[in-house]
Order: structure tokens, then sequence, then C-alpha cells
């Protein structure tokens, strides 16, 4: 015997091997078959005893014949017959078996067994028996055979398996009761054909033509399946041999003709050698000299990328329009590069990568202190942005047995705001593509991040220094900061004049931390909700007072001998947040954290970030009367305070 396959089997028992092993098989004009199904020695570097195999005649009883092998499981439809009556052939060392056709299959199985052994003399498939079977082993030699999965016809089994001869009934007599007696033919009727009448003669002929013919069908689909030849090449074989009777031979001629055709055909984009894992076209070359020209990192992917560097803007311009007469066109003709890139998208590409980069850089270097107490909303219009703040319930009544539910009173604070367009554009000149002044054109995207980020700064350092300090006007009727109890309309009590001091740090929290909660601006129910209970996160100060701020929060700073902060302060969170748009040396805020309690809003329409775009081309307006294509920057922001009471303010007479 010779294994055929190796497959694993997760829910097999650990330690145990699956072999789809050949087998030879006998059919039967009458439908059975007489199979050998595995003989005793070594195959594929396996040794079955002949021991075992005789131990393991029982489970070859009732196993299924299948037309082909199939993973993982077999389907109902290739079903073609049930194995019956295991015994072992001393003479052959081996176990042979009766089969019996059965199931969808089963007149397959019948038909391909006569006609191959009626074709004696002519080519015939390589078609035999293979079983599917799983045991243990020590080392290479098999101690157990497990379990017989299958017995099944296919197409070139491993060692070749045939039909060797035509029975005239089964040898095995398990299923009928009377006996019967096996006698060898030679692949026809023991009647002399001469005997026989004529319409029987025809009826022969037409059957094994009709056989015949069922054969190459089954051999087209399975070389077909197997040729690996494109879908519209196996069409038309299909064409070309379905339902007509060929030789193999001519068959395997077609397909062999169809794969050089096929090779012919898309031999000239195959690539031999080691396998690619990337392929870069020109666009990709262009995009990452376009990034190495501008110094930005390559866009991923392209990092392993060899291309040649650009000497400029210059060359970089010219390659890609041909327009070197400078009259702002596009010469497709004198393009030095077949790409579908355009300067103007390889350039805004590059622009916005650096304006991207630098907005990094500007964060880690502070200018992004409005991250740390705005909170950050993306909207999908420019509708005026309306926040609401809803009240809480406070606390709730008691209800009487049988008595009725009161209504809790909660209402909101709705505030408004409108998006501000912020933008304008740098001139990209053709004077200054034709000095090559790339460090300019690098230098232009990192001032319009500079300006975008700085923007936001300033809003947001506005909502505290806004109408001579007090802020905004909030929608009940009061300044964002002032001194009015809030038992009454518009009243926040979150303005001092005080210093900045421990002490006076200590005042502003308790401020904050006593701010009782919105329960509905109405009267009767101003300051009636119950205290917020946060202390500020951030000490907001200008850089005057960065070094006393610090001292502040971060005891181990001081270098008094006393330190009255130190006890106060120690284990309490807090930042020293520094506004660059302050110029009150005096003034100083504290702000809670906007993940617990936000208060101030920052609403972008299509990203935080700047947007970059590039106007140019011969059909430009500014190209004809300017000679430049224009580096446009656009930005959509609106800030907004929603609560007064994460905010406090002192406002110190200088």
């Amino acid at each position: 015997m010779l294994q055929e396959t190796i497959v694993n089997v997760p829910e097999d028992p650990a330690g145990a091997h699956r072999l789809r092993l050949e087998s030879t098989g006998v059919p039967a004009p009458i439908g059975g078959f007489e199979i050998l199904a595995i003989t005793a020695g070594s195959g594929n570097g396996w040794e079955f005893p002949a021991a075992v195999l005789q131990a393991s005649l029982p489970l070859w009883d009732g196993a299924e014949c299948f037309i082909d092998h199939a993973l993982p499981s077999h389907s109902v439809r290739d079903l073609a017959g049930v194995c019956h009556s295991p015994r072992w052939e001393s003479e052959k060392q081996g176990i042979s078996l009766g089969l019996k056709p059965f199931g969808p299959a089963g007149d397959l199985l019948s038909e391909l067994g006569r006609l191959m052994t009626a074709a004696s003399a002519e080519p015939v498939p390589n078609l035999g028996f293979s079983a599917d079977i799983l045991f243990t082993a020590s080392g290479q030699q098999v101690d157990e055979i497990i379990r017989v999965n299958s017995v099944d016809l296919v197409m070139e089994p491993a060692r070749g398996g045939q039909f060797l001869r035509a029975l005239n009934q089964s040898l095995f007599s398990n299923h009928r009761k009377e006996p019967h007696v096996m006698k060898e033919q030679d692949g026809t009727s023991n009647t002399p054909a001469s005997t026989q009448p004529a319409t029987a003669q025809a009826e022969h002929a037409g059957l094994a033509r009709a056989n015949h013919q069922l054969l190459c069908a089954c051999l087209l689909e399975s070389s077909l399946a197997a040729s690996g030849l494109p879908a519209p090449l196996q069409e038309s074989l299909r064409m070309q041999f379905s339902g007509t009777c060929f030789e193999p031979d001519a068959l395997t001629l077609a397909i062999e003709s169809q794969r050089e055709l096929a090779s012919l055909v898309t031999g000239p984009a195959a690539v031999e050698g080691p396998r690619i894992s990337g392929m870069f076209s020109s666009e990709d070359q262009v995009q990452a000299a376009v990034d190495d020209l501008f110094g930005i990192p390559r866009s991923r992917g392209l990092e392993g990328l060899k291309t040649a560097r650009l000497s400029g803007i210059r060359e970089l311009y010219l390659m890609l329009t041909g327009d070197h007469d400078l009259h702002g066109g596009y010469y497709p003709n004198r393009v030095q590069l077949a790409t579908t890139a355009d300067f103007s998208g390889l350039v805004k590409n590059a622009l916005n990568k650096i304006v991207s980069n630098t907005w990094d850089d500007l964060g880690r270097a502070g200018y992004d202190w409005w991250k740390q107490i705005a909170s950050v909303e993306h909207f999908n219009s420019l509708q005026t942005i309306t926040g609401t703040l809803v009240g809480t319930v406070g606390s709730l009544p008691s209800v009487a047995e049988g008595a009725e539910y009161t209504e809790l009173a909660v209402g909101d604070s709705p505030e408004t705001a409108s998006f501000t367009k912020y933008g304008g554009y740098i001139p990209l000149t053709l004077e200054l593509i034709d000095r090559d002044e790339t460090r300019k054109l690098r230098a232009y995207p990192r001032e319009l991040a500079a300006a975008g980020m700085r923007k936001i700064s300033a809003l947001v350092g506005a909502v505290f220094t806004e109408n001579s300090g007090v802020g905004p006007n909030m929608a009940d009727g009061g300044t964002l900061f002032n001194n009015t109890a809030v038992t009454t309309a518009g009243g926040h009590a979150n303005l001092l004049t005080t210093a900045l001091s421990a002490s006076a740090w200590d005042a502003a929290c308790t401020a904050v931390y006593n701010q009782p909660m919105l329960v509905k601006n109405e009267a009767g129910l101003y300051g009636a909700g119950p205290h917020m209970a946060i202390n500020p996160r951030y000490l907001l100060v200008p850089r005057a007072l960065q070094l006393t701020g610090m001292k502040i929060l971060y005891p181990s700073l001081e270098n008094a001998a006393s330190i009255y902060s130190e006890n106060m302060q120690r284990g309490q969170p807090g930042d020293v947040i520094t506004v660059p748009e302050w110029t009150d040396a005096t003034d100083w805020a504290a702000a809670c954290d906007p993940r617990i309690a936000p208060a101030v809003y920052i609403g972008e329409r299509f990203g935080l970030m700047p947007e970059i775009f590039i106007a140019g081309g011969e059909h430009s307006p500014a190209v004809f009367t300017h000679d430049e294509h224009r580096l446009k920057v656009r930005h959509f922001l609106a800030v907004w305070v929603n609560d007064f009471r994460p905010l406090h303010k002192s406002n110190v007479a200088g």
C-alpha cells in the first residue's frame, strides 16, 4: 500500500495519522465489486504489519465509497457505494472488500466499472480506488488502525490502481441468501458474439458508446478543473469536447495548446524570481520624490522606494507640465514623465503634510494649550450651533402613600454660536518657480499651520479676556464672569479681584467646588441645585505669572523655608497653563477638566487643522493675470462657552 495524502484532522485523537491509500477494484456486471483495499508492507515511509491489518477487519465493514476525495468532509451527492464483507487475503497479504453501488453516484460507479472492463485494448484513464484511513504509529510503524473514513473512486490513484477483471456475481454473499459461484470473464459476455441476436449486439454497442461518452464527460470536467487555465479558455475547451467521445491524448494536447496560448498572452506581465511583496507605479515614485523635496516623511508604504532626488520645485514643475516658457499651461508633448499625477495636486498633498507635521510640532511646544480645557466637536453643516446644558433634578421629593407624583423642575440653558470662515492665500508665482525657491515654498505651509493653531489659541483665550475681561454674554443674561450671587438671574459668582497666591487659588477652587448645578433658569430655582463638587484642574496664567503658578501647584519648586502651599496642595491634581495671547500681567483664571465638567467648546466643520488648496493651470484667472498659482488656506471654526460653572476668573487691578 502507498500513502496518497496526509491530512490534519483536529477532532481526531492525539497522535493519530490520516492517510489516503490506493486500492484496486474488481467490478461486476451486476454492479458488485471486489476490492483489494490495503496490503501489508511499506509505503511512503509508513510500515503496515499484517497483524495490524488483520486486527482492523471489523472497521472496514460499512465504509462508504465516494466519487473523489473531499476535504474536510464528503457531500452526499458524491456517495457511490458501501463496502461490506471484509476478509483477509493470505495470498495477497491484504484486506479485500465487497463494494455495493449505492447513492446518487452509484450509477456512475457501475458504468465506469463496466466501461473500464470493456475497454481492454483502447487507452483508458488512470482510474482506481483510494482508501482514507486514520491510524496511530510508533516512529514509522503503524500500531493500530483507528478508523476507516472511506474508500473512494479517484483519478490517478497513488499506485495506479485499476480494474483487474469482472465477476459474474459478487464474491461476497452476506447480503443474499443463495450461494454464488465466482467466474472470471474477459470483460465480455461468455456467450460468443456470433450466437447473440443482432438486436442484443446493437444494444450492447449503444450502451458501450453511452458509457464511453459518460466517462469522457467526467474526464473533461476533471481535466479542466486541474488545468489552471483562465475561465474563458476552459469554456472554449468545454464547448469543443462536450457531448463527444474523444481520446484522452486529444484532450491533453488541446489543454497544452491553450496553456501555451495563455502563456504567450500573459507572459510579458509575469515576473520571475523572488516573491514580490510590493509594486510601485510612476505616481509612487514621483510622490516619494516630492516628499523628499519638501523634507517630510514619505507616504506609508513608500519608505523603502528608491527614486532620484529632485533638484528643486522648478524641475518638478517642468517635468510634469512641460511649460518651459512659463506660460502657465500644460504641454503633453514636452512632459518628461508619463503620470496621472499633476503638479498642483502633488504640491498640495506635500504642503498639507507639512501643515500636519508642523501642527504636531507646535502642539508639543505648548501652542495647543487649549486642548486641555476645551472640548472639540465635529459638525456636518455650517448651521448655527446650539449648545444645550440640561438641568439636574437636584433631589427627589418624597411621595406619600396614595399621593400623586409631582412634576420635576428640569430645564435647560441653550448657548448659541456661529461658524466663522478664516483664510487667505499665498502666491506661488512663476518667477518663484523659475528662481527655484524651494526653501521659501517649504516655509509657507509652516506659517499657515502656525496661523491656524494661533487662531484657535486666540479664540479660546479671548473667552477669558473679551468684554473688558468678563467674557461673552450668556443666555441667562449675565456675562461669563461676574460676582453676582447665583441665586439671582444671570448671577455666576465666579469673578474675584485677588492677586495670584496659594490662598487665592484655594479660594477660587472653593468657589468652583461650591457652584450649584443648574436646575432651571426660573425664579425661585436660581442656584437651587446641589454643589457641583468638582475642583479646578488647570491654572491659566500669562507668562508673567508662570513661575508663581508653578510654585503654587508644584511645591517642590518653592524655595522658601516655610511652604504654606505644600500642605494645601499636596496630592491635589493641577497643571499650570500659560496662555500666549494674555497680555495682562496680573489676571489669572481656573478651569475644570473638560472630561468631567466641560465649559469651552470648539466646533470644526472640515477638520481642526486648516486646509490648503492650490488654484493653478492655464485656465486659472490668477495664472493669466498674475502669472501665479495661489495657495489658499481655509479654516471654519466656532468657539463658545456652554456652562460658566467650571470656570473662574480673577481680574486684578493693575
